[in-house]
């Protein structure tokens, strides 16, 4: 059983960069901008920005592609800002990390030199196919808007004339574009869950709960026996334990190691991140310490879950809906992720704030936190805080990890969430903006999260046969 380790993220492979199109629609037509709006889909890598009038400022360039991309919470009162460059930073970490493929930006002939120059340097870094929609009816025009095109390093360029050609270049409109943010969440309840031990909580629940709260109860538990019994059989690289020594006298249990320690603390994380209550949480972990021990393996956890803070306690599931709202109130990468981890980590932001860019994962899978070194300096490394990253927030930790990098004077062990839980203010504002309740925050946890209380020990017994299924207990019910 090896832990997971946290190498620095490789460079994206970027790629081949394609020519530019340049559309040019001398009428200025209606049709034309109605068909780049109606091809447009930010969830298929597809998105189309009008340039706000009335400026040629980078940074305003930058916020309308944000906006295409669906992240305009920057337009709200109150709301953070961002200057030209952590903008244009956020416009390529976004467009990196969500596969960002074509972008259409209107108007194209009032651009400035320096808002191409800046297209231009977008486009190398993330090689998204870009197209200029151009309205202009003199050929003085159109050879002085070339020649700025030139200036920037845009020298590959193809050119369509006439509104019929751009319609057939730009192509059909998004089918099943959906409008609007994702439907709400919704699972099903669970009533209180006894906060008896694994050897009686199967059995105590069949006994307090009708059949329907008991079915539900039971499919989280199986849940968790089944997943650890597959991980088992996965990480599991010792021999079988043995009944007992040469000399007759019976083996001691013998303590995970500290990378199977860390290894055992992200399969919890990962096990209750996307549970959606602590009743669920509870049913599950029970669940895999049954699957545990069928492999003659103890794993000890918190008596009184519910008490405790961590992953399925004290967390967010991050549901489509959940995601649409940060992404939509936060467009800096940042306060994105930092917001997201809060949700799905479900610590304290003392502890948080501790991470640093080299603690996310190649595969921005998990978040490994290094307390003890940071704190106990010299001292023999203990485990480390190991956290999963839920599959549709590993976008948002990837476009963070891409910011900081691309940021001046950045290093592997700086802060990952630096400026962004430091004081209250700047905690409530970065609630505000996201407009989520966060129960880390006010849940009573003085202690660590309960998964990194969480012990093995190999018990050096015959492991008992595994049956098929557990048993159904709802099948004795009279």
């Amino acid at each position: 059983m090896t832990a997971p380790t946290s190498p620095a993220t490789p460079q994206q492979a970027i790629p081949a960069v394609r020519p530019v199109r340049l559309l040019l629609d001398a009428d200025d037509d209606r049709a034309v901008h109605a068909a780049a709006y109606q091809w447009a889909d930010p969830v298929r890598g597809r998105i189309t920005a009008d340039p706000t009038p009335h400026t040629t400022s980078p940074a305003y360039l930058a916020l309308d592609l944000l906006r295409a991309m669906g992240r305009d919470g920057f337009s709200r009162a109150g709301a953070e800002r961002m200057s030209t460059d952590p903008a244009w930073r956020a416009v390529t970490c976004w467009a990196l990390a969500c596969g960002l493929d074509q972008a259409v930006v209107l108007r194209a002939h009032r651009l400035t030199t320096e808002r191409l120059r800046r297209l231009a340097t977008w486009r190398e870094a993330t090689g998204i196919r870009l197209t200029l929609i151009a309205h202009t009816p003199e050929l003085a025009d159109e050879q002085h808007l070339l020649a700025r095109l030139n200036d920037v390093g845009l020298t590959e360029v193809q050119t369509v004339r006439g509104a019929a050609a751009v319609l057939d270049a730009i192509g059909p409109p998004a089918i099943g574009r959906r409008h609007g943010p994702p439907p709400g969440d919704h699972a099903h309840p669970l009533p209180t869950v006894p906060r008896s031990g694994v050897v009686a909580f199967r059995a105590d629940c069949w006994r307090r709960q009708n059949d329907v709260d008991f079915t539900h109860t039971d499919g989280q538990y199986r849940a968790g026996y089944t997943a650890a019994r597959a991980w088992l059989a996965r990480a599991l690289t010792s021999p079988p334990p043995t009944e007992e020594t040469t000399d007759g006298h019976p083996v001691e249990p013998t303590a995970f190691t500290l990378p199977e320690t860390e290894a055992v603390r992200l399969f919890l994380a990962r096990l209750t991140v996307s549970s959606p209550s602590p009743q669920h949480t509870v049913a599950r972990v029970r669940g895999a310490q049954a699957g545990f021990l069928s492999r003659s393996i103890l794993l000890d956890v918190p008596d009184d879950l519910t008490t405790c803070a961590g992953p399925g306690l004290t967390t967010v599931p991050l549901t489509p809906r959940t995601v649409h709202t940060i992404t939509w109130r936060l467009p800096n990468p940042l306060r994105a992720a930092a917001l997201a981890a809060l949700l799905f980590t479900g610590t304290s932001r003392g502890l948080l704030s501790m991470t640093q860019i080299e603690s996310v994962d190649h595969h921005n899978a998990a978040l490994a936190i290094d307390r003890d070194s940071r704190i106990n300096i010299g001292q023999e490394p203990g485990p480390r805080h190991m956290y999963a990253v839920p599959p549709r927030a590993r976008p948002l930790l990837h476009a963070a990890v891409e910011f900081r990098r691309r940021s001046p004077r950045t290093a592997d062990h700086h802060g990952l969430f630096a400026n962004c839980f430091g004081t209250t203010p700047r905690l409530e504002s970065l609630i505000a903006d996201a407009g989520l309740a966060i129960p880390a925050l006010v849940h009573p946890h003085p202690g660590d999260d309960w998964h990194t209380a969480a012990r093995c020990w190999r018990l050096h017994t015959p492991a008992p046969p595994a049956p098929d299924v557990l048993p159904r207990l709802q099948e004795l019910r009279p």
